[in-house]
């Protein structure tokens, strides 16, 4: 095939750098967890306001898939309330993230403070308003001077 007289080729990738870049997506600013409707999606909006990019999922299984190496967010936010085996999840998400980039909204009668604090986590005790998930969020991925 021409192009203006010269013979076109499709462009060459760099040993499939470029490829791969294309085809790789970009992680999320956040994944966040919460069975509940109503509060991942406020503060998945709140969160989007700050300019985030978010992923609210509903199951551990659904979170998990966004924790692969390479793809992890910036930071992993789990709501304990009516979460199934959250003591285990608590455990799975310490093994897959740094516990420095984790944030847990405790419930009661779930994970004891003392289990989230040897975690390492970042804990918010209810009773609690969006706005101070959000602003703990935020603070937390802010970067910190060397």
């Amino acid at each position: 095939m021409t192009l203006g007289g010269r013979a076109w080729r499709p462009p060459s990738f760099n040993n499939g750098q470029i490829a791969n870049a294309m085809l790789r997506p970009s992680p999320p600013d956040v994944v966040l967890l919460a069975t509940e409707w109503r509060p991942r999606a406020l503060i998945r909006a709140q969160l989007i306001e700050e300019g985030f990019e978010v992923v609210a999922t509903n199951t551990w299984p659904m979170m998990r898939r966004h924790l692969r190496p390479g793809l992890k967010p910036r930071m992993a936010i789990v709501d304990l309330e009516d979460l199934a085996h959250p003591a285990d999840v608590l455990s799975d998400l310490h093994v897959l993230m740094k516990p420095e980039r984790v944030l847990v909204l405790a419930a009661a009668a779930t994970v004891p403070s003392a289990d989230i604090a040897r975690l390492g986590f970042h804990e918010l005790r209810r009773p609690f308003v969006i706005d101070d998930v959000v602003r703990l969020a935020v603070n937390l991925m802010r970067p910190r001077p060397a």
